[in-house]
């Protein structure tokens, strides 16, 4: 008798975002001749940036002679793009990577849920909430957690609240976790950690041999000095903290899948006899073991981002999506809403009005401005009364939807 895995039985609902769709299908099957626009997933509509593509064709060039194809790939991925990563992103900023300690991989979402496999199931989790859901999900999915509760947390996560009155930085926990996942800039509030605040949390970590688990999938929004885009700014961090980036909001990769973890040489966590064990080989030999690596023509137009024409396309297109965020965040704000987010970060999280639920005005967007966004609910109970717009859209798209949300009764 073919038994399946229970914990996915305690799963709540659909995952957040095919919900949605299924939500935005219904209406425009129900309503063909209604413009709908769409900012809600965060899904980038610039095309990939000519330097990309161009490198992108070599890759595929090189793949159909003989001379230069490529069969498989190192799973960790290859030397010439761990090393621009290493060099651009973390050591000419003063940061200590090294180029082996960095795991090339088909995205950020598959990394943090993926990353439980190598931690025992009695390591107790601490997440934000609101956060990206994945990190509950996949924590009730690899059966860490008990059931869930009327109040939408599960038993076993220790949760962490994200307020306007604590500006959605989470409070140490009185219960101490083993794992913790923060995210910063955060999704979906759109805020951002001092180096303060994670130097706070990094000492947390050390003083109860905890390890963060840091996304920083959105560090390249960040605009305002003295933000940290590295949780390895912080003393101390490298022995505390693995490190989540993507290309998929940086640089448009959400279509070919390209992102990397950074888990650091001196990391370890313990056994349960005590002794202490370097988490980087299990990552090794988990990535090496389920994952055959990202195909060699993504990398290779991955590592044209860290040219100097790369470099500069991409920063084009992220102040392209700031700039929406910037709009959005005005108009907004005129039309009467509370507002947070879109400085550092391509999400504006919005307060309802006269307490009305998340997916109560999700529906009054749909219906009558014809909107997508996303319920802040869906993000963790603590997202109940708010309301996530991503500026992935196009300008004139951008533009309309905020006219129509104004006229709003």
């Amino acid at each position: 008798m073919a038994l399946i895995n229970e914990s996915y039985l305690k799963l709540q609902a659909g995952y957040l975002f095919p919900e949605i769709g299924r939500r935005v299908s219904e209406f425009i099957a129900a309503n063909p001749d209604k413009k709908v626009i769409k900012m809600g997933i965060g899904d980038v509509t610039r095309p990939l940036v000519p330097s990309v593509v161009k490198a992108f064709h070599e890759g595929v060039d090189e793949m159909a002679k003989g001379e230069t194809f490529k069969g498989y790939g190192p799973e960790q991925g290859y030397a010439f793009l761990r090393e621009a990563i290493a060099k651009n992103s973390y050591q000419d900023n003063g940061v200590n990577v090294s180029a082996d300690e960095i795991f090339i991989s088909d995205g950020s979402k598959c990394d943090t849920g993926n990353i439980q496999e190598i931690f025992g199931n009695e390591n107790k989790i601490a997440i934000c909430d609101p956060v990206y859901p994945v990190y509950a999900d996949t924590t009730v999915m690899s059966g860490k957690t008990g059931s869930c509760q009327t109040n939408g947390y599960y038993d076993g996560i220790i949760y962490m609240p994200c307020t306007s009155e604590n500006g959605f930085i989470p409070e140490l926990p009185t219960e101490t976790p083993d794992l913790i996942f923060l995210c910063y800039p955060n999704n979906p509030t759109g805020t951002v950690a001092s180096k303060e605040e994670l130097k706070k949390w990094v000492d947390y970590a050390t003083e109860n041999n905890a390890i963060i688990l840091y996304d920083a999938a959105y560090e390249a929004f960040i605009t305002e000095d003295g933000v940290p885009h590295s949780i390895y700014e912080i003393e101390g961090a490298k022995k505390v903290a693995i490190e989540f980036r993507s290309f998929s909001k940086t640089a448009g990769f959400t279509g070919t899948r390209c992102a990397f973890t950074v888990v650091p040489n001196e990391l370890v966590a313990f056994g349960k006899d005590g002794k202490e064990y370097p988490v980087k080989p299990l990552w090794n030999r988990r990535q090496s073991t389920k994952f055959n690596g990202v195909s060699y023509p993504v990398q290779k137009a991955a590592a044209a981002i860290y040219t100097e024409e790369g470099k500069k396309e991409v920063a084009d297109v992220i102040a392209y999506y700031l700039e929406n965020a910037s709009i959005m965040k005005a108009s907004l704000a005129e039309a009467g809403y509370e507002v947070f987010g879109g400085v550092n970060a391509p999400y504006i999280w919005v307060k309802t009005k006269n307490g009305m639920t998340s997916w109560d005005f999700f529906d009054k967007v749909l219906n009558e401005a014809n909107v997508v966004g996303t319920p802040g609910s869906g993000f963790g109970p603590s997202g109940e009364g708010y309301f996530r717009f991503s500026a992935f859209a196009d300008r004139d798209s951008v533009l309309e939807a905020m006219e129509r949300i104004k006229n709003l009764n």
